[in-house]
């Protein structure tokens, strides 16, 4: 059996998402929000770079909440969760692969999906467009996976 304590989860979620928040949005530079979509090595390395500060400041903020909290995180969980939270936000953050998605959505099981996913004019306005709304759910989402992974393996 998994051990697992139900405060851990909570308290590995806020602290994911509060540095979701600042790393997303705070930390990460105009060139890697503007350039992390683009086709090729460059668009790549400017989405891995984002992604690894981002990384680094989730760990970070769980490393204080674990010590403040005392939560008996076991780190290979949290490593493994990190690591779900990184490779989920790359794929979205490389643009196509979250607008193919809403486009095969759809087509297949939520009508209309990829027309929202184009909602608004991204170069003038990132943060009101259906992409970054379904974008941020998706982190979101993944949050809680990787809160969920973090918190197995804790003895109770």
């Amino acid at each position: 059996m998994l051990g697992a304590d139900a405060s851990v989860f909570p308290s590995v979620f806020v602290a994911l998402y509060a540095a979701h928040e600042v790393g997303d949005h705070w930390l990460q530079t105009n060139g890697q929000a503007c350039g992390k979509g683009a086709a090729g090595w460059t668009g790549r390395l400017l989405c891995a770079r984002h992604v690894a500060t981002l990384t680094a400041v989730k760990a970070a903020a769980l490393t204080v909440v674990a010590m403040v909290l005392a939560l008996p995180l076991n780190p290979y969980a949290v490593s493994a969760a990190l690591a779900v939270d990184a490779v989920s936000h790359y794929w979205a953050d490389r643009r196509t692969t979250l607008v193919a998605l809403a486009d095969w959505l759809g087509r297949t099981l939520v009508p209309g999906k990829g027309g929202f996913a184009r909602l608004g004019d991204g170069a003038t306005a990132p943060t009101g467009t259906g992409a970054y709304a379904l974008d941020q759910s998706w982190h979101i989402g993944w949050l809680a996976a990787a809160a969920l992974v973090a918190s197995l393996g804790v003895s109770v």
